[in-house]
């Protein structure tokens, strides 16, 4: 089994967020960034936000705008949907 790299979120005044273990971004828009990490996606919502950073390298992911919730969504592979429709 992988080791999961750590994940941590700090968010200031929310406005500024640092989120670490980051790897991927599957989407983005001024209203919601779709961020992917070990743990399932991570759903920015807000206004006027903006990806300051992304080191997939670091897994540090620093974005900027009025930010007004953060949530997860368990993680959505093609093999779980297999799984699903076939049963396994």
């Amino acid at each position: 089994m992988e080791k999961e790299t750590q994940h941590t979120i700090t968010l200031t005044n929310r406005a500024n967020l640092s989120v670490t273990g980051i790897n991927d971004v599957d989407a983005f828009n001024e209203q919601e960034i779709v961020a992917v990490c070990d743990i399932g996606e991570l759903i920015i919502k807000g206004e006027l936000l903006h990806i300051e950073e992304l080191s997939i390298e670091t897994g540090l992911l620093t974005v900027s705008g009025k930010i007004s919730s953060l949530s997860y969504s368990e993680k959505f592979t093609q093999t779980s949907v297999l799984k699903r429709l076939f049963g396994g």
